[in-house]
């Protein structure tokens, strides 16, 4: 599956010269409501989630990325305001599940499926917490993935998934408003430049999209 992941300029070039990406921890992400898509009208049931939460945020982390490169909302809040590249990886399609998006939190007995000992209802209804977001957010067209969190790198601190078979680098989209050269992409990509289609974006004619530089 191609999917994109927005970087600005500094980030982007690190990740390309390393052969990595950041994987985020819950505590990185700018949705206050994710895994807390369910209501919590009782104080047992926010006392359990919170523990739950915080249980999952030391375990697990999440690399996210859009279905698409086009929305020129994404490259205002994510590509550095068009400064930055959007970088488009394939990965399995196993490896990923897909954001979705509804107006309002699931009924609190979607805790109750969480404790059954039936492992597929609690399965299920551990991925509608993992995969529900505000429809306000409906714009990212979000799909993500989660990865454990097993040694952190060294330097940072931080935890990556190096580019490989379940992270293929395939093309780097430069913003309208990048300066970003070719000569500094192919230094960047070194011996996988062939691997990787590099192309500069502008803004639509006709439309409130971003598209290729040289597309009608």
């Amino acid at each position: 599956m191609r999917l994109y992941h927005f970087v600005n300029r500094d980030f982007g070039f690190d990740d390309i010269r390393r052969r990595r990406l950041k994987i985020a921890t819950l505590l990185d992400l700018n949705d206050p409501f994710e895994l807390r898509g369910v209501t919590l009208s009782r104080p047992e049931h926010r006392q359990a989630f919170a523990l739950f939460r915080d249980e999952f945020a030391a375990k697990y982390g999440i690399l996210c990325f859009s279905q698409i490169w086009s929305s020129p909302v994404q490259w205002s809040h994510y590509g550095e305001r068009h400064l930055g590249l959007c970088l488009g990886f394939d990965l399995p399609d196993d490896l990923v599940v897909t954001v979705r998006y509804q107006r309002h939190l699931h009924p609190e007995n979607l805790i109750t499926a969480l404790e059954e000992a039936d492992a597929d209802d609690a399965h299920q209804a551990m991925m509608s917490l993992l995969t529900t977001k505000f429809s306000h957010w409906r714009y990212e067209r979000e799909v993500r993935a989660f990865l454990c969190l097993d040694t952190p790198d060294l330097e940072s601190g931080l935890y990556f998934l190096d580019f490989g078979e379940k992270l293929a680098l395939r093309e780097i989209i430069v913003g309208h408003s990048s300066t970003v050269t070719r000569a500094e992409l192919a230094d960047a990509l070194g011996n996988i430049r062939e691997q990787v289609e590099c192309k500069k974006a502008r803004l639509a004619f006709k439309s409130f999209n971003v598209v290729r530089q040289g597309d009608a």
